[in-house]
């Protein structure tokens, strides 16, 4: 069973900060706690995985890698013991790891958000965040192998030049919106028996800014950004896979009249190879000898992700032998060590000889060693003696 994206587990946008995650965590956890829903394993489930998905989206350095590589780019999934598997995490070491959210008492407080004098604090947004964009990238072996830079022309939106964004002809183009007096939400409060409810909205006339442009920039008409494109640079690390995912953050579409952007997504698309098969971190070659050459030996020249390579083949090699050449393979991702390259070896049967070739096969054909059940017995002998001294 495939694991769940993070984001979507907390219910955030990719771009959230972190107190957004924060509060979302903190209402799945309420939501969810086994004090309030005993003997539900499912709500148990959810308390859990919601858990693991703070637990990475919390710390910089394992959100940053979870956003470039996806779920394995964190060891372990989580660092609670398991890629989806939440059977080895108890609620003690949650509690104990997240005290610092609720303050002691999971229920303590204010279950809507905080005090009043907290939520006094609270910023009004500016504009509207740009949303993500995602494209893909092909990259060669040889390329996956070692590393590689990329430069990307992105077609998307960009700030205004005229306007620098703002959206407004001029900076005293703005007015106070008067729905909202500049706050930038309107609240209102229900009473019910079980006490006071504040519902807290962006306000529908400014959109959550505070203000309201009175003369548009006539170049994005209000929006602050355009249709336009950036050069953006990826740097695509060693021992991706095809499937894997980059995010470079804030390269997505800029948003509108200041908002955040939006981020980048990068979908890894490997390149078929034409002498090469990957399986993780190594690679397999297949190489090819005349009869000749199996019997009597050779010195081949192979190609490598590095360029060509001579390797000694010894006389007597049977078809399907694999030799190995350490550390020819695909370094992996995080410095984890680097694959090898085995080459798979075959011997060629031509279907058509001249009469002068005929004749030299057929002189061997009766040969000693050459003769299969001679060679049969052989080995068959070998192996005797082997089991007689181990007897």
């Amino acid at each position: 069973m495939s694991k769940r994206d993070y984001y979507e587990i907390l219910g955030v946008d990719r771009n959230a900060s972190d107190g957004d995650i924060k509060k979302a965590y903190r209402k799945l956890a309420m939501k969810y706690h086994p004090d309030r829903n005993k003997g539900d394993d499912e709500a148990a489930r959810k308390f859990k995985e919601a858990a693991e998905a703070y637990d990475v989206l919390r710390d910089p350095q394992k959100r940053e890698r979870y956003d470039r590589f996806g779920h394995s780019g964190i060891n372990g999934g989580s660092g609670f013991g398991g890629a989806g598997d939440f059977e080895n995490v108890n609620f003690e070491d949650i509690f104990s790891r997240f005290s610092d959210i609720f303050g002691g008492d999971i229920f303590g407080g204010d279950p809507f958000g905080g005090s009043a004098r907290g939520r006094s604090r609270r910023k009004r947004s500016t504009g509207k965040p740009g949303s993500d964009m995602k494209l893909s990238v092909s990259l060669t072996l040889e390329e996956i192998a070692i590393g590689t830079e990329k430069t990307l022309k992105v077609k998307k939106f960009v700030k205004c030049g005229e306007c620098s964004g703002s959206g407004a002809a001029t900076e005293s183009d703005f007015q106070t919106c008067g729905t909202c007096n500049g706050m930038g939400e309107v609240r209102q409060v229900s009473r019910t028996m079980f006490g006071q409810f504040v519902n807290v909205q962006a306000c529908p006339e400014c959109q959550g800014e505070g203000r309201i442009i009175k003369n548009k920039c006539n170049v994005c008409r209000g929006e602050g950004r355009v249709k336009g494109e950036e050069k953006v640079k990826l740097n695509v690390p060693s021992g991706v896979s095809n499937g894997n995912y980059i995010t470079l953050r804030g390269k997505g579409n800029t948003g509108i009249r200041g908002g955040n952007p939006g981020d980048l997504i990068v979908l890894i698309e490997e390149e078929e190879h034409e002498e090469f098969e990957r399986d993780d971190h190594d690679i397999y070659y297949d190489l090819m000898l005349s009869v000749p050459e199996a019997v009597l030996g050779t010195e081949k020249e192979v190609p490598t992700l590095k360029g060509k390579a001579k390797i000694k083949i010894e006389g007597g090699i049977q078809p399907g032998k694999l030799l190995r050449m350490k550390g020819r393979g695909i370094q992996g991702l995080h410095n984890s060590g680097t694959g090898d390259q085995y080459i798979r070896v075959g011997v060629y049967i031509p279907k058509e000889l001249t009469r002068e070739e005929r004749r030299h096969v057929e002189a061997l054909r009766d040969g000693e060693h050459f003769d299969v059940e001679n060679a049969k017995n052989r080995e068959k002998g070998f192996f005797s003696k082997i089991k007689d001294i181990f007897a």
